[in-house]
């Protein structure tokens, strides 16, 4: 299963954004040891139900703190019995788009 996850807390850090809350989740996320990645809008990360589902509520409730409230945008691909997804899907695109070049 691959979770694509976004958090976006209530308060605002000392530079108008959110980043400082965002870097405590993604924190949680690379210390699971689960496989992992981040760029601007989400961050994704693979394993088994259980273990996922843990690190996100992880990653929230670190998000969260000192906050009132907390957005949360969660998109899964729930794919049993499949694993390495998280750069299979990738590698994929990538061998089409290199297909396509003259």
């Amino acid at each position: 299963m691959i979770v694509a996850f976004s958090v976006t807390p209530s308060g605002a850090d000392s530079d108008g954004g959110v980043s400082e809350a965002v870097a405590r989740a993604v924190r949680v996320v690379r210390d699971s040891g689960l496989p992992n990645s981040t760029d601007a809008m989400f961050t994704n990360v693979e394993g088994d139900w259980d273990e996922v589902m843990d690190v996100v509520k992880r990653a929230v409730e670190a998000a969260g703190e000192g906050s009132s409230r907390i957005g949360l945008v969660l998109k899964a691909d729930i794919r049993p019995g499949y694993e390495g997804q998280l750069t299979v899907k990738v590698d994929r695109v990538e061998a089409h788009l290199r297909e396509e070049r003259p």
